[in-house]
């Protein structure tokens, strides 16, 4: 009987190992990593969509308070992406040499993609139609600057477009 070939016989996560090498590669080149670099230092705990959202707030006076439940849904969602990394504590990759330091050893989910995704959600809803395009940026800078696998990139996107969505009603609720 023939073998199988060898990728059957990988572990399930050698896709995201591969994944992760291809988009890697793209830091290669200069611009890209300082892109990449810039996008993840600006997201370091949420803070480039927490800004966003006092900005928007202190802008749009009339809907201030929207902006603020907004800016809340999205720090929930980083706080929430914290404390499942704590949980699960998956290492970061080390097939891969990281572009940028990271602020703890764990990857899954990406708090970065959780903040950014609530941001697109909770902010796009709002109106503000820029935020969804950085979001993508974002989430996909992680791997490029090598610090985290596409799942965790994923499931933190999951994360955070479920903490925003199940927070839509309040976002429009009240003043």
């Amino acid at each position: 009987m023939d073998r199988p070939p060898d990728d059957i016989d990988r572990p399930p996560d050698d896709i995201d190992r591969r994944v992760l090498s291809v988009l890697h590669a793209y830091g290669g080149y200069p611009r890209v990593a300082a892109v990449a670099r810039a996008l993840s230092w600006s997201g370091e705990h949420g803070a480039l969509w927490l800004a966003a959202g006092l900005a928007g707030a202190a802008a749009d006076r009339g809907r201030r308070g929207a902006w603020l439940r907004a800016t809340a849904l999205t720090a929930g969602a980083h706080l929430a992406s914290m404390g499942v990394k704590r949980i699960v504590r998956r290492p970061r990759p080390t097939h891969v040499a990281p572009r940028v330091r990271t602020a703890g050893r764990h990857s899954f989910p990406s708090s970065h993609a959780a903040s950014a995704t609530a941001a697109a959600v909770a902010y796009g809803a709002l109106g503000a139609y820029a935020v969804p395009p950085l979001a993508a940026a974002m989430c996909l800078s992680r791997l490029v600057v090598g610090v985290h696998y596409p799942t965790d990139v994923a499931a933190g996107a999951v994360l955070g477009a479920a903490a925003a969505g199940l927070g839509a009603r309040w976002i429009g609720g009240g003043p």
